[in-house]
């Protein structure tokens, strides 16, 4: 009984997702929001984010030199360090980490101030004036997370390139013209644009997730905070998901370009 109960609310949730995601789009195609809504939006999405976003890479960027290093050293090739660091960048860690910081400062918060507005009964009160919320509340959110997080993934794609060939050349001493000539030939225009093309998913995914958990959120303040944990919770799995099975696609095209493959070593 447990598990068909489950699988009926699973099915129903899905369904649910669907109509509110299917309504956001009816709107962006009919009516955008006021410019003032959006670029209100734009900064607390885009703005604010670029911090946190620039530490992650410049650390992740860091951490990879520290990791693989004394790997390359070993079978001397400690030159090619950067090939790997940068491709793992602007390939993988770049876009799913600026979409994982994307999720926790800003998916939470979009949940938890929706979820605000549903106990509060501010979203009924819109409704009564003649407003329609998901206009008014749920585009502008999407559109900033779907448009600003292609730059938030280059920022954190550049620090991690610089924190790495910081940490490369200037602490572990790798000469810094075998690493340079390396790096750039083994990162390819595609490899960016992989990185690029996924961050618009991660972005759509986080922005109806949170929404839809904060539209949908429980009375009282115990249910403001299970929406804003289910919101990062359930954006961070479907982002990983999703990476999965674009990588898939994505690398056949890749192989289908550069039949040689990347250039490594």
């Amino acid at each position: 009984m447990q598990w068909g109960t489950a699988i009926v609310e699973g099915i129903s949730a899905i369904g649910d997702l669907a109509c509110f995601t299917w309504q956001m789009l009816g709107w962006m195609f009919t009516r955008l929001p006021r410019r003032g809504t959006l670029l209100t939006n734009f900064y607390q999405v885009g703005v604010l984010s670029l911090p946190v976003v620039a530490l992650t890479g410049t650390f992740i960027g860091m951490v990879l030199a520290v990791q693989s290093y004394y790997q390359f050293e070993a079978i001397g090739l400690a030159s090619r360090l950067g090939v790997v660091i940068n491709t793992s960048l602007v390939r993988e860690l770049g876009p799913v980490l600026a979409a994982t910081m994307l999720a926790g400062r800003v998916g939470g918060a979009m949940a938890a101030v929706l979820g605000t507005m549903r106990v509060t009964e501010q979203i009924d009160a819109l409704t009564t004036m003649g407003a329609d919320p998901i206009h008014y509340l749920v585009v502008p959110r999407f559109l900033a997370c779907l448009l600003l997080i292609p730059a938030l993934t280059i920022m954190a794609d550049f620090m991690g390139i610089v924190g790495g060939y910081f940490y490369s050349v200037v602490i572990l001493g790798i000469d810094r013209a075998a690493y340079l000539h390396h790096s750039r030939e083994g990162v390819v225009g595609f490899d960016l644009f992989m990185g690029i093309f996924k961050s618009f998913f991660f972005g759509a995914i986080i922005a109806i997730v949170s929404c839809y958990r904060g539209f949908h959120c429980q009375p009282g303040a115990e249910g403001v905070g299970k929406a804003a944990t289910a919101a990062f919770v359930y954006s961070f799995v479907l982002i990983l998901a999703v990476d999965l099975f674009l990588n898939i696609a994505l690398d056949s095209i890749y192989f289908m370009i550069y039949p040689q493959g990347p250039v490594l070593f």
